[in-house]
């Protein structure tokens, strides 16, 4: 008899869970948007006692994580443009134009030439394009990093336009 009756009012047990755990899921979000207001941007004039402040939305939340990824990215860019103007074009440059030079100045027709840890007799006409495929491959690789960190600095340009825009005075992308 016990067993019947618990079992006979189960769907009704269901929905009466469902309906009050529903209303205490809304309750629980309410207090938690009282706990934790949004997220804004205080500006000069309200941390010193009146003003206006800014919502940070989702989007502005975006805009100010890419900036700082692209900050980032162009700090790393001008460190590997820096070391690369040093190694390839002092270092690997002058040890490319000294096997030129000494290429010029070999009368063989088939040259040592090393490709990694090993030597091997290569062609002088190959050697020569190897040579200048080389130099070219430096020069390119500098071009490119010098292009990417121009499109950087478009982009946080872009965003800095953006942001500015929304929050004025409230936020500082400059560096220090």
């Amino acid at each position: 008899m016990v067993l019947a009756e618990m079992v006979l009012p189960r769907a009704e047990t269901e929905q009466g869970c469902r309906s009050r755990l529903g209303s205490l899921a809304e309750v629980v979000l309410a207090e938690l948007a009282i706990l934790v207001p949004a997220w804004r941007i205080n500006t000069q004039a309200e941390m010193h006692g009146g003003g206006s402040e800014s919502e940070v939305t989702w989007e502005d939340q975006q805009n100010i994580n890419k900036f700082g990824r692209l900050n980032n990215r162009f700090h790393e860019l001008e460190n590997e443009i820096k070391t690369t103007k040093v190694r390839f074009l002092q270092e690997a440059n002058d040890n490319l134009e000294d096997a030129s030079n000494e290429l010029i100045l070999s009368d063989e027709d088939v040259v040592r030439f090393q490709i990694g840890e090993v030597f091997t007799h290569v062609p002088r006409e190959e050697v020569e394009n190897r040579l200048e495929k080389m130099k070219e491959e430096t020069s390119k690789s500098l071009v490119k990093l010098e292009e990417e960190k121009d499109s950087i600095l478009a982009q946080m340009a872009e965003l800095k336009k953006i942001l500015y825009g929304k929050f004025k005075d409230s936020i500082n992308l400059e560096e220090d």
